[in-house]
């Protein structure tokens, strides 16, 4: 977790300092996998759906703004799957904790 945190913070550097649309990009589409990804392994799918697949739809929309060259797009729609990825993620534990075993 620590070397995911000083990848994305690197990423972030260079961004900051170049400017460049599909730098920015990739540091967002990392943290949106990244979040969908856990969702998925918390049981997204099944506990939170609505929150799972609204993230997963946001990560597949940005890559396809991305492979238009239209960055800021695609910047958008990886936040808004980061934010949902994470939303699915914390809603599936805690379902997840609170069934019955």
């Amino acid at each position: 977790m620590l070397r995911f945190a000083v990848i994305v913070g690197c990423l972030s550097f260079v961004a900051t300092a170049s400017g460049c649309g599909p730098v920015l990009y990739m540091v967002n589409l990392s943290g949106a996998q990244h979040a969908v990804e856990e969702a998925r392994q918390a049981g997204g799918p099944q506990r939170a759906p609505y929150e799972y697949h609204f993230a997963l739809e946001h990560l597949r929309k940005a890559q396809e703004f991305a492979g238009t060259a239209e960055y800021q797009d695609a910047v958008d729609m990886a936040s808004v799957a980061e934010d949902y990825g994470n939303r699915a993620r914390e809603i599936a534990r805690g379902r997840a904790n609170a069934s019955p075993r």
